[in-house]
């Protein structure tokens, strides 16, 4: 993935000013400031930040792993698959800056937690990357990147690793 010169993306460190994050959205933005590091610490998720030739978090994502019941997954996923929990790699959180939205610069950082879900798939096996929404216009921005809905569960998406491998490979 492409970003401007100086720009780059790291993992969360407690020396990353997270104060001066705002993404119009509470949920992702609290996530960000009290949450994201003491869960890194913890080992439940892992945080990658991207910071401008400034250092300020221009964006950033979290990610993790879950399982899903089979019986959770559309028939033409599940039908070859065992009838179990089945392991998913999770897009935890997701948030651009307000002051950066509307640049490309999410779908640009989606791309990158997707292309560090496909790295990590050569260690750890998953079937799907899974997400849910905080809200419709989210829900809208990840079907743009073929993410589809979760039988029963309208703001709970996945996309399979298929495609996932499809998206990286292209």
């Amino acid at each position: 993935m492409r970003y401007p010169d100086g720009w780059r993306v790291e993992l969360l460190a407690k020396s990353h000013n997270r104060t001066r994050f705002q993404s119009g959205q509470e949920e992702v933005d609290a996530w960000l400031k009290k949450t994201a590091f003491q869960s890194q610490k913890k080992h439940l998720s892992s945080t990658k930040v991207l910071l401008d030739s400034e250092s300020h978090i221009v964006g950033f994502y979290t990610l993790a792993t879950s399982q899903v019941d089979f019986s959770d997954l559309p028939v033409e996923v599940a039908k070859s698959l065992p009838n179990r929990q089945l392991p998913v790699a999770v897009l935890a959180w997701l948030g651009i800056d307000q002051s950066f939205q509307g640049r490309g610069i999410g779908k640009r950082l989606l791309a990158t937690a997707l292309k560090d879900c496909y790295d990590a798939a050569e260690t750890f096996a998953f079937i799907a990357v899974i997400l849910d929404c905080v809200d419709a216009p989210s829900k809208e921005f990840y079907q743009h990147f073929d993410f589809s809905e979760l039988p029963g569960y309208p703001m709970r998406l996945f996309l399979p690793f298929r495609l996932l491998e499809k998206l990286a490979n292209d």
